[in-house]
């Protein structure tokens, strides 16, 4: 079989989202292909439109239901352990993508001898065809052969994993299963898929559409989805060093790490979980001076992170009480003034 197509999927009967992606994923024009649909113990009727599929597209649609809720990290293993095609591809289950994508990527991985091959997205807010914003997934300089320059570059800038294909020899060589029961599995494993390719292959057109709405996670702000994207900081470590490469990319690892352990979650906890804890952002902050002492060193964390952000971080560093009232004060005022402007 050419092709496996993954989709976890929780909670996605509303509003036609999941069937809109499914329609996307049954007319692809790539042949000998499966879809792989596995439910992650939804509670609304998301396995039944996974199974009226099946019925319709016997043999070649997949309904898999998980009896415990394992996050997209577990549900995509379930579709890995299953999977016979030669290349594995994971969409999310509330966006689509163009009839020829998948066909087109596979042709062309398998036309110059790659391990993976991505493309651009659309970000949108209806369900059509019409190409929106244009986010550029990649970067051109990132594709061939991967060497030590592109290989930094990937860490850096590596993009979304849902709009790539990946050999699955690659990944049953190499054990990459993500992590379960968290979210932000895609973080933690992310490196991997990437560095372990020998040649990346990338096409600069917005084959897949991200839907943007309310209930998307990316949306949903939690003391559990903080705690989360630290954890897949700490298991993106922990990878690097599986694969044999933490040593060889230390910079760019170091910066990765400060930016999902640190400085998103340390910022995003601030700004949406009400009740924010002193003793979360504490840990946070001792947690990231212990694994990485010169973080504020790092080349990209000084080329890269905005002026302010590494002010109100030193601040936090210095004394964590005073950052919690400073940050506080200093969104009160921001949100006045915006609500007095004019």
């Amino acid at each position: 079989m050419k092709l496996s197509i993954i989709v976890p999927v929780y909670n996605m009967a509303a509003d036609g989202k999941l069937e809109y992606c499914l329609e996307s994923l049954v007319n692809q024009t790539i042949a000998d292909y499966e879809i792989i649909a596995v439910d992650d113990c939804s509670t609304d009727e998301s396995l039944s439109v996974l199974k009226q599929y099946e019925s319709r597209f016997p043999g070649k649609f997949h309904a898999v239901h998980s009896e415990v809720n394992k996050h997209q990290g577990g549900a995509k293993n379930i579709g890995l352990r299953l999977a016979k095609g030669d290349w594995i591809g994971f969409i999310d289950s509330d966006d689509w993508i163009t009839p020829d994508m998948y066909e087109r990527l596979v042709t062309r991985a398998e036309e110059t001898g790659a391990d993976l091959a991505g493309c651009d997205y659309s970000l949108t807010g209806e369900h059509s065809m019409k190409v929106g914003q244009v986010v550029p997934n990649n970067k051109k300089e990132q594709a061939g052969i991967l060497d030590t320059e592109k290989r930094r570059s990937l860490i850096l800038d590596g993009g979304s994993l849902v709009v790539k294909i990946f050999r699955r020899s690659m990944i049953l060589e190499h054990g990459l299963w993500f992590p379960e029961n968290i979210f932000y599995e895609d973080n933690a494993l992310g490196n991997s898929y990437l560095l372990l390719a020998n040649r990346f292959e990338y096409l600069e057109e917005p084959l897949y559409y991200y839907y943007q709405h309310e209930e998307s996670t990316v949306h949903t702000v939690s003391p559990k989805r903080c705690e989360d994207r630290m954890e897949a900081g700490r298991l993106m470590l922990e990878e690097a060093k599986r694969h044999g490469f933490y040593d060889t990319y230390l910079p760019e690892l170091e910066y990765s790490f400060t930016l999902l352990f640190y400085v998103n979650t340390l910022f995003t906890y601030m700004a949406g979980v009400d009740g924010t804890k002193y003793g979360f952002v504490k840990a946070m902050g001792k947690e990231m001076k212990r694994t990485f002492p010169g973080f504020e060193q790092n080349p990209y964390y000084r080329e890269r992170t905005h002026a302010e952000e590494k002010k109100l971080i030193r601040m936090q560093q210095r004394s964590t009480l005073f950052f919690m009232l400073y940050y506080k004060l200093l969104w009160a005022y921001r949100n006045w003034r915006k609500a007095h402007k004019g």
